[in-house]
């Protein structure tokens, strides 16, 4: 986040950006490099939310999130679901199964978990709900896990790999989400 406030810093002050060697942080889950961030909001194209044809096994009600299309479909049944698109879990961060939606909540309060706060230090204990919290407008909680489908105040990460394993949907789409679903619906996300 240093980095990135440096690099914006210095674009905003026409300071020259010189290159130099990369310094990637280690995820000490993977051991693997993580990628510097790259700005990808000239790149990013709105993901219209809309409805779709889409065949499936599930029953009506069921979220299905394709993190290989990073699009989340809510089944509507004949055929039909509503598709949304949505930032998912970076590499080393990817998860698949069966989950069901426990609490849900707007404009939810975020305290980072422990395996976060090891990882960014620099993040805040807890912040209060609003429109800078990175959870967004709604957050759908998924079982016992850590995971949540929320809302996001960085629009230019939908469609992308990004989160530390949640859903992320621009704000307008988790209401609409939100306002569809019920507590103990069934979420599958699929790999």
């Amino acid at each position: 986040m240093r980095r990135l406030h440096a690099t914006l810093l210095a674009v905003a002050f026409g300071a020259a950006l010189a290159p130099a060697a990369v310094a990637y942080e280690i995820d000490p889950l993977t051991r693997e490099p993580i990628e510097p961030y790259q700005d990808t909001r000239a790149k990013a194209t709105p993901v219209p939310r809309e409805e779709v044809a889409y065949s499936s096994k599930f029953a009506p009600g069921t979220i299905v999130v394709s993190t290989v299309e990073r699009r989340l479909y809510y089944i509507l049944g004949n055929g039909r679901a509503i598709r949304y698109g949505v930032g998912v879990g970076r590499p080393g961060f990817e998860w698949g199964g069966t989950k069901a939606i426990t609490r849900k909540a707007e404009w939810p309060d975020w305290t980072p978990p422990p395996q976060m706060l090891k990882r960014r230090p620099d993040l805040p204990r807890h912040m209060k709900g609003g429109p800078e919290n990175p959870l967004g407008a709604r957050a759908l909680y998924l079982g016992s896990s850590l995971y949540r489908i929320h809302g996001s105040n960085e629009p230019e990460t939908i469609g992308q790999a990004v989160s530390s394993g949640c859903i992320r949907m621009l704000n307008d789409d988790v209401v609409d989400l939100y306002d569809r679903v019920k507590v103990g619906t069934r979420v599958v996300v699929v790999r």
